[in-house]
């Protein structure tokens, strides 16, 4: 109503006046009742609505009524609160009516559109695409190197291998229906050596690999399995505050976010000691699943403390923790080197007395000199910059805790732990709204390209990052600053610098008294700067992967396109490690790449020993993806209440039907489209996900080619074989040999049922215990609807807890 009077900023009166914001609003529609108005209060969403409407019920607002048009606001009774959802961010006042907004109540609000979201193992399923000269593990050959795609003609017909070499120039060709059976070696590829095809050297490799693994894979679920026995007392959420705490968060939730809220919540209803991942990119709401894990926690009587890694960070989660938690009868102390010595006492003194409900700080809360009366839940922030002293306290501390520890690059160790299942993993994707991807470049350094970029980010209004591995390089880089750019204001800061001097320093850029912020890593974790948003790193080459992507999530914090420089010293080689960590950098700028930059951290990196310090741990015995499927299938085998045995092995049906078989160049013209198609399927078994994925090509790409139903036939009729222990089937116009595992069938008795039924037709051959069935088959089409007949007849003998 173009008409109507602004409504009342009640988000600004309860900062100014300190009171509870609902109790403002009671107050306020009180008086407008009594003027004779109707109220109706907007919410974003039908979620906010329900939410909003539990809050006002517990602050004596109970007379409540859902309105869904404007007709039925004008007939609300005056005595009675209308709840509405409308995309109005601010209230007004008509005549007879009175619209108060959330964003009155609440403050401002962002809000995004629900985005459809990725499941973890796709995100690997990426990482794992492969390239021409990798070097790669077959499951019964060893390691190997790619050499690409080649369409080779078998049985008179097309069909794609993967061409593979392998120690002294044997070549192997592998069906690409049977990509399964490869694995990328992954680790560092400087220190493997090719197996030669045929020799027994990579199965003995395997066991020992193997049976180390279990053993491995024993001792995580021991440590497991004595979380899960412990018990806690279950800390449930509050009834009506928490709904008050959520509607304070300044956004709406994402998917993503909601999911790692309820998994963390759940986790502390369950009764036992939570151990949970959340792995989330820079700016992407990993710090509002802290904030009501730990006011669950706070609001059950327990204590929390927030650790992280730098003390600038602390202070930005002190913050952040004091704004979200003011109005509510908690507590908050710091504890770093920030913080002065009288103030650091009165915080130990209160934890240990009970009195501080949460403390926010650096490692220093970890330390021995600091007690705690009831503490219940620690919150660890980007634990990758924690040293070894400072986790192993941490173990000491989470025995009977609830750790919730939060990342944008879980390291390699951290991450193998998740995805074997062992800690609790939950991702968030989705990115805020209105971010955009940063634009990363890499390239020798040119200080022309350094003079452009820094004025240009200074001529729209921003200020810059200017980065150098180690402290002695600042002098020249000032140097060439005040030389190469004199218009800016350049500040300097790093981790030698006096707590005090460096907290000057890093509140003047916050507040735009400098243009320029040259430092070392010091601003690496958490730092938010939104008006920075351009980014020189100085010798690239002498960082780690995710020491790169955490340094470059210090910009593209706002709306604001942002540019990363990673520079390198002109005509110097780069060694093999330090080029391919640039280049996934360069090649990760879309929004929510933190996990997957993980994951090609654990492939460059490798994993470690995951119960040491040792950190080359097994994975260069097998390579990288194979060693994470045995440990994965060990951790699987032990929960399930197994023993530590030789499992079997993985193994994948051979099927020749002398027809073409592959998704030809003229429908997928794409090499990597098409092997990243081929990987996909060769990943499915169910006859439901074959078929999506054939409605998905001909969506993409048109029409399928007979070529291709072959392929999705086969990669169907895999399943069956496996069920069936069928390992190779030859099948041409007069029938088909169907050759079982090992020479062996599951249900003997059944096989000579079925031979004795069908004895004109099929026959066991004495010599090899080949099933032979003969019909006249013209056509392809023939071979495979007959031989899938057949399989599916065998596998249909099968017990089901044989086929299971």
């Amino acid at each position: 109503d173009a008409g109507g009077a602004p409504g009342r900023d009640f988000a600004a009166e309860r900062a100014q006046a300190g009171v509870n914001v609902f109790d403002a609003l009671v107050a306020h529609v009180g008086a407008l009742q009594q003027a004779g108005k109707r109220v109706l209060l907007a919410s974003y969403s039908v979620g906010a609505r329900e939410r909003l409407s539990i809050v006002l019920a517990d602050h004596g607002l109970s007379r409540q009524s859902m309105v869904e048009t404007w007709r039925d606001a004008e007939a609300l009774p005056k005595r009675i609160i209308g709840l509405a959802v409308l995309g109005i961010e601010n209230g007004f006042e008509t005549g007879s009516l009175a619209v108060i907004g959330e964003q009155d109540v609440l403050g401002d609000r962002l809000v995004r559109r629900a985005r459809r979201t990725r499941r973890a193992e796709n995100f690997l399923r990426e990482v794992a695409s492969l390239s021409a000269g990798d070097l790669v593990v077959h499951i019964d050959h060893g390691v190997g190197r790619y050499e690409g795609l080649q369409t080779l003609d078998v049985g008179g017909a097309p069909h794609d291998c993967l061409m593979l070499t392998y120690q002294g120039g044997d070549k192997l060709y592998l069906p690409v229906e049977n990509i399964e059976l490869l694995s990328r070696y992954g680790s560092d590829e400087s220190d493997a050596a090719l197996d030669r095809l045929g020799s027994s050297a990579w199965q003995a490799r395997k066991a020992r690999a193997k049976k180390r693994i279990l053993e491995m894979a024993g001792d995580l679920i021991r440590i497991a399995a004595q979380r899960a026995i412990r018990h806690v007392e279950p800390l449930m959420p509050p009834q009506g505050g928490y709904d008050e705490f959520c509607a304070r968060f300044p956004y709406e939730e994402t998917e993503d976010q909601e999911n790692a809220i309820q998994d963390a919540l759940e986790d502390l209803k369950a009764g036992r000691p939570m151990d949970r991942l959340v792995c989330g990119d820079v700016g992407f709401g990993k710090t509002e699943v802290a904030l009501r894990a730990a006011f669950v926690a706070v609001m059950d009587g327990k204590q929390v403390a927030v650790v992280a890694p730098t003390t600038v960070l602390a202070r930005q989660h002190a913050t952040t923790f004091a704004n979200r938690f003011r109005g509510f009868p908690v507590r908050i102390g710091q504890l770093s080197r920030f913080v002065g010595t009288k103030e650091a006492a009165e915080t130990r003194k209160g934890l240990a007395a009970g009195t501080i409900d949460i403390v926010v700080g650096t490692h220093a809360v970890l330390s021995k000199t600091v007690e705690f009366k009831r503490l219940g839940l620690i919150v660890v922030d980007e634990e990758q910059h924690f040293g070894v002293k400072h986790k192993e306290r941490l173990k000491q501390l989470r025995a009977d805790l609830h750790v919730l520890t939060l990342t944008a690059t879980p390291i390699p160790r951290t991450l193998q732990l998740a995805l074997a299942g062992v800690r609790d993993l939950s991702i968030i994707a989705t990115p805020p709204v209105d971010r955009l991807a940063i634009r990363t470049f890499v390239l020798p350094f040119d200080p022309v390209v350094m003079r452009e970029a820094i004025l240009r980010e200074h001529y729209r209004g921003g200020q810059v990052f200017y980065v150098c591995p180690r402290i002695s390089d600042l002098p020249d880089a000032l140097a060439f600053l005040k030389e190469a750019v004199p218009e800016v204001r350049t500040a300097v800061a790093h981790g030698q610098m006096a707590a005090g001097a460096l907290d000057d320093v890093m509140q003047a850029f916050y507040d735009r008294r400098y243009d320029v912020l040259l430092c070392t890593t010091i601003i690496e974790s958490g730092l938010d700067i939104p008006t920075a948003n351009t980014m020189i790193v100085h010798r690239a080459d002498m960082f780690g992967l995710a020491q790169l992507y955490q340094l470059r999530g210090r910009i593209g914090r706002s709306k604001a396109r942002a540019f990363a420089y990673l520079t390198l010293t002109p005509r110097r080689q780069l060694t093999p490690s330090a080029e391919k960590r640039l280049r996934v950098l360069q090649t990760l700028d879309s929004l929510g790449a933190g996990f997957t930059l993980a994951s090609h951290d654990l492939d460059i990196r490798g994993a470690g020993n995951l119960l040491g310090e040792e950190q080359s741990g097994h994975v260069r015995e097998v390579g990288l993806e194979l060693y994470q499927e045995m440990l994965e299938e060990a951790v699987t085998t032990l929960k399930a209440g197994g023993q530590a045995e030789e499992g079997e092995e993985q193994w994948s049906p051979q099927i020749g039907i002398g027809a073409a078989v592959l998704i030809p160049e003229s429908y997928v013209g794409d090499l990597d489209a098409r092997l990243g198609l081929y990987q996909r399927l060769a990943a499915m078994e169910d006859p439901m996900e074959i078929e999506a994925f054939a409605a998905e090509l001909i969506d993409r790409f048109g029409r399928l080619p007979p070529e291709t139903e072959n392929l999705l036939a086969i990669v169907g009729l895999k399943r069956l074989c496996r069920i069936a222990g069928i390992e190779k089937v030859d099948a041409g116009p007069k029938g088909v040999t169907l050759t079982f595992r090992a020479g062996q069938f599951a249900n003997p008795a059944g096989l000579v049922a079925f031979i004795n039924a069908r004895r004109h037709e099929v026959k066991l051959r004495p010599a090899d215990n080949k099933l032979v069935y003969m019909q006249a088959w013209a056509t392809p089409h023939d071979r495979l609807k007959g031989t899938a007949t057949v399989i599916r007849s065998l596998a249909d003998l099968i017990p089901e807890a044989e086929a299971a």
